[in-house]
């Protein structure tokens, strides 16, 4: 009986590697991943369709203990709403839509700040080039 493996509503891909499959989920990575393969006693190198009911759900249940997919998307942007109602610094970068952690923004940050500019060369070079 061959089927697609589902955790959450996500379809992990059939023809990856599990320790690289998991980590579609958002909120898993790679240490993560392998973390609950070797909790559910499932080898990384095995596919989703190679698995067993009882893998799959050995590894459902280890997902199902972290945090992931909406919960930690909601709770990011819990986190995120916090710093702005009380006007953090961190908050107003992010009000603003300026890099929030240090980064400088003379040179740089240009997709957070939403400046799409085209350089325009010097009318020597443009004779040159001619």
């Amino acid at each position: 009986m061959l089927h697609a493996m589902r955790i959450t509503g996500i379809t992990i891909p059939e023809n990856k590697r599990l320790e690289y499959g998991l980590r579609i989920l958002i909120g898993v990575g790679h240490s993560r991943a392998l973390k609950i393969l070797t909790a559910a006693n499932v080898d990384p190198g095995k596919k989703s369709k190679e698995l067993t009911p009882d893998e799959e759900n050995n590894i459902r249940r280890e997902v199902e203990r972290f945090r992931i997919e909406g919960d930690l998307k909601r709770e990011i942007a819990g986190n995120i709403k916090r710093l702005k109602d009380i006007k953090a610094y961190r908050g107003v970068r992010h009000l603003r839509g300026l890099p929030v952690r240090g980064q400088r923004t003379k040179t740089n940050s240009r997709t957070r700040r939403g400046n799409i500019r085209k350089t325009m060369g010097t009318g020597r070079r443009a004779v040159e080039k001619k």
